[in-house]
């Protein structure tokens, strides 16, 4: 799984003109599932955006986690994270998990998520989405579950 991380303020999903779900001070997760991943890759990466330390404590130092600050997490289904741009200047999606397969994945990393922070929220799976948001920092993380 690929998740790209971003600190936010703030964060929302709007679809057909509506705002879906929304959060404030936070984590936007937008997550690529690929051809490789299965539910091990979901809970190594859950555990991993609930405890990644980049808030800043007291001291102005990152060390607090989204969970530590009571903060909320928007989780996005985003199959491009899993292109292959390697021929040429068009994507190729080859390499991302078919829908059908991901979809129960993705679910599963939501679920796992919001088991441990109540103020989690998700955008919709195979939905044309709008998503808005403020990087605080900014602060922008990948991770790959194969080399966190």
């Amino acid at each position: 799984m690929i998740a790209l991380i971003q600190r936010v303020t703030e964060a929302s999903v709007v679809i057909d003109g509506s705002v879906f779900s929304s959060i404030n001070k936070g984590l936007l997760v937008l997550i690529g599932i690929e051809l490789s991943d299965s539910e091990p890759s979901v809970l190594q990466l859950s555990k991993k955006i609930l405890n990644l330390r980049v808030f800043d404590d007291d001291k102005g130092l990152m060390n607090l986690s989204v969970s530590d600050i009571g903060g909320e997490v928007l989780v996005v289904p985003n199959f491009t994270l899993a292109a292959d741009t390697s021929r040429g200047n068009r994507p190729g999606f080859s390499t991302a998990l078919k829908p059908d397969l991901a979809k129960p994945l993705f679910d599963s990393l939501y679920k796992s998520i919001k088991a441990q922070l109540a103020s989690t929220r998700q955008g919709r799976f195979g939905a044309d989405m709008q998503v808005s948001l403020v990087n605080d920092g900014p602060i922008t993380i990948s991770l790959k579950t194969n080399n966190p």
